[in-house]
């Protein structure tokens, strides 16, 4: 007979308790691709959305928590996959083929692994602190904080104005306003992403002791873990979740002038009118505040104004030249509206003080023995949002094709705890302070493509929450200064919010207010040369943006005010504006990689080489696109740099400052400079100026002068050109250019479609893919897919190998040729 040792029967007890244990909870706890459970007074839910993507709820125990709605989140759990749950005593894992995720049977605490074992994240504290007060009391402070390796570098958050890329070491309030913007979405340079799911003003913190991120009111800690991978990977993940980018109309990507503010319609039609007798590419002019007349009427969303006559003559008229127009609105309305009296009546007006404080609209600083009485409206309310649409429908009916959606923050000016605590359709203002921007934006979007599916949505907005980017809408980046300091701010405020899932962000070109250059009397800045070096600069920086826009105060800010044609200045602008739409062709086809594939526009290096160490910390260099290596002069050359930084509020108190005027000096802008940028590790790289090819890994210095957009081309590139033309539609896409940039093999998707309507998500767009072989120095362009009314069936494309100047012109009818290059 065997006789059993004593150790055998405890390994023979334990494991048969493990079974039992295993049974038990698998059959208690786990149903389909989600786990539940009770640790250390937290009711903990893990459930895979998909592979990749893991949403993690903890709730106090006893709480009775409601399951809510997410207002950002439109995903549902896929069934398509599995998930394998293992029960062990320590821990309990979750493996999907592509993420793990254990939890912690004594601290609840969590720890993401790829699906090879290495490390992600991990979980140090989710922590409750009951709120005893209040419209919130009863509910909770909710502290999440993470772990991190020690040089991890992480992104995203929002648009925080300190110039930095990193956000490690970052301490700040969470609350949107005029210059920042936040959407509670972080990754990683290790390819993980996480978006917490809470609305309430809150704080972030990255520390020794942690990445930690605190909201004011919550009922439970309900985050999104996100596994990409890469930082596309990442934003295609908040895509999933949050939705898809839809396209904007081919007319947005050319060039839109404005100014604070055009004064009459007449003012703005001589506008129009003027470029196009200077025959300066323009697709769109915006009209600022005001067209309403006074602030007691503020936001009445017609042209009550009596330098406004005529307001739909006036869209008319700008239609007639090929132009479109956008328009100011705003999340608030003055007392003597029409809008005031509904919102009033149903209780759904906010009650703190907000822009503009006076009812009297000609005289700074405001007089506030005149109040203007001007409130937000509950933009969480349906029946408000139905009364906002209802009234802007009269401008859409109009022929209104934009809308220009400002103080979407909102402005909220002297906050106290009382206005915190005010209730609206969906709790406190605390509670759902940060999601005010992404309620406006989403109704009116959601309004007009119920009432047209032949004009697309085209918003521009102050501010922005997660999942904006589904809602047709893209941000700028506020009342931002006129400064060097500024500008420099730009580059990684627009690549961190793209990191947020949001690809669409732009700036006021030139800055908001420059009336510190106004050495020469009121509205002179474009002709002080300090000024006329930085707005140029600016103007090639937002070249690179989705959105070309130039706009401002305290000066005009039009291409002839800065000269005529032949002077330096005037000729820098206009050069730039025509290499935008020579760009058409490549950035509308990355419009589409954006829409179909997730893809971004502006593009931090690491996205593309997260190898080279460099890159990560790059706050003055990014990707346009798959192709381009965009690297702005951010510096003065010619003139000097005036320290001189105001926050939106003291921007518009120092317009009235004699001391803070920037001097004049003298400047010879036909001058030949050089520059030295830095070309990332992994490709080699054409300047696109001189066609010089550069090894990249190190610092290069290249010439430069004011009319040069400093700017290089990935060796292995294929970049489609348009023909210069007055506006995005003025000429088909039949006779384009086709630079090949050789070095290695290289693909390129050329996107058409109607240009401004969704019949693109039917189906109706063609693409034409290029390949090149490098080796062979054969082009091939392959047959046509799809097609769509008024689609080319004939065209001319000139091709050119990038350093030669030969150019092979073959005629492509939409079936597969080789060309031999």
């Amino acid at each position: 007979m065997k006789v059993i040792t004593i150790n055998q029967t405890r390994t023979l007890l334990f494991a048969v308790c493990s079974l039992f244990v295993t049974a038990l909870h698998a059959e208690e706890n786990s149903a389909g691709n989600n786990v539940s459970l009770s640790v250390d007074g937290k009711d903990i839910n893990v459930t895979f959305y998909s592979s990749d993507i893991v949403r993690v709820t903890k709730t106090p125990v006893g709480s009775n928590a409601a399951e809510v709605k997410s207002e950002v989140v439109t995903m549902k759990p896929k069934t398509d996959f599995g998930v394998d749950v293992a029960y062990g005593t320590s821990k309990v894992r979750m493996k999907s083929k592509t993420l793990m995720v254990d939890i912690d049977r004594r601290t609840g605490l969590l720890v993401f692994y790829s699906e090879s074992g290495k490390l992600l994240l991990k979980e140090k504290n989710i922590g409750f602190e009951k709120r005893d007060e209040g419209s919130d009391k009863g509910r909770y402070q909710v502290t999440h904080t993470y772990q991190l390796e020690k040089n991890e570098a992480i992104y995203g958050l929002g648009t925080v104005q300190d110039g930095k890329l990193n956000r490690r070491g970052l301490s700040k309030i969470v609350e949107q306003t005029n210059l920042e913007d936040f959407q509670n979405v972080i990754q990683s340079i290790k390819g993980w992403g996480i978006y917490w799911d809470n609305y309430s003003r809150a704080y972030f913190e990255d520390n020794a002791h942690g990445m930690t991120f605190k909201a004011e009111v919550g009922d439970c800690a309900d985050y999104y873990f996100m596994y990409g991978k890469t930082a596309d990977g990442v934003n295609r993940c908040m895509r999933q979740l949050s939705g898809d980018v839809p396209m904007f109309p081919l007319w947005t990507f050319g060039y839109w002038q404005c100014r604070e503010r055009y004064k009459s319609q007449q003012e703005l039609l001589e506008v129009v009118d003027k470029y196009r007798k200077l025959r300066v590419p323009l697709d769109g002019i915006i009209q600022d505040w005001q067209y309403w007349g006074s602030n007691y009427t503020w936001n009445a969303m017609d042209f009550i104004g009596e330098t406004f006559p005529n307001g739909k003559m006036m869209i008319d008229s700008v239609h007639k030249q090929n132009a479109h127009i956008m328009i100011s609105i705003w999340a608030s309305f003055g007392p003597q509206t029409q809008q005031y009296a509904k919102l009033k009546e149903k209780g759904l007006l906010f009650d703190f003080e907000t822009w503009p404080q006076s009812g009297l609209s000609h005289i700074w600083p405001p007089r506030m023995d005149y109040p203007s009485g001007v409130r937000v409206y509950d933009a969480f309310s349906p029946v408000a949002r139905q009364i906002y649409w209802d009234h802007l429908k009269k401008l859409f009916d109009y022929g209104m094709d934009a809308w220009w959606m400002d103080s979407t923050d909102p402005d909220f000016f002297n906050a106290k705890k009382e206005h915190y605590e005010q209730k609206g359709a969906m709790g406190s203002w605390r509670s759902v302070r940060n999601l005010f921007p992404l309620a406006t934006v989403k109704g009116i979007y959601e309004k007009q493509r119920k009432a047209s599916e032949e004009k697309r949505v085209f918003i521009m907005t102050r501010s922005a929450f997660a999942g904006q980017q589904h809602y047709g809408s893209g941000l700028w980046s506020g009342d931002v200064a006129s400064t060097w300091d500024m500008l420099r701010k730009q580059v990684p405020a627009g690549l961190n919010y793209t990191m947020t899932g949001c690809p669409n962000f732009n700036t006021d070109i030139g800055g908001f207010f420059c009336g510190s250059y106004n050495t020469n009397g009121a509205g002179s800045a474009p002709r002080n040369k300090q000024y006329q070096e930085l707005y140029v600069r600016w103007m090639q920086y937002g070249l690179f943006c989705p959105v070309f826009r130039s706009h401002g105060a305290d000066a005009p800010r039009e291409i002839y005010q800065f000269g005529k044609k032949g002077e330096p200045v005037y000729d820098a602008i206009e050069k730039t504006i025509r290499l935008r739409y020579r760009l058409l062709p490549y950035l509308y086809s990355t419009a589409w990689q954006v829409t179909s594939q997730g893809e971004s526009y502006l593009r931090a290096l690491h996205y593309d080489f997260a190898s080279d160490r460099r890159t990560w910390d790059m706050a003055d260099e990014f990707m346009f696109g798959r192709s381009i290596l965009a690297t702005p002069i951010l510096n003065p050359q010619y003139t000097e740099e005036k320290i001189f930084r105001e926050d939106a509020m003291s921007g518009w108190e120092k317009r009235e400052l004699k001391d803070e005027k920037i001097k004049e000096v003298n400047a010879d802008f036909t001058e030949e400079k050089t520059v030295t940028k830095y070309l990332p590790k992994g490709a080699d790289w054409f300047d696109f100026n001189t066609e010089t090819l550069y090894r990249g890994g190190r610092d290069v210095t290249i010439p430069s002068a004011l009319d040069r957009t400093a700017m290089f081309v990935k060796a292995g590139s294929i970049l489609p050109l348009a023909p210069v033309m007055q506006y995005a539609t003025e000429k088909q896409w039949d006779n384009l250019d086709i630079v090949i940039y050789p070095g290695s093999n290289a693909t390129f998707l050329l996107y058409e479609d109607e240009g401004d309507n969704y019949n693109y998500e039917h189906g109706a767009y063609s693409t034409i893919e290029m390949k090149w072989d490098n080796k062979k120095r054969t082009l091939t362009i392959d047959s046509r897919k799809g097609n769509f009314p008024g689609m080319m069936t004939n065209r001319r494309f000139n091709i050119r190998l990038a350093g030669t100047e030969d150019v092979k012109t073959v005629n492509y009818n939409g079936t597969a040729i080789n060309v031999s290059m």
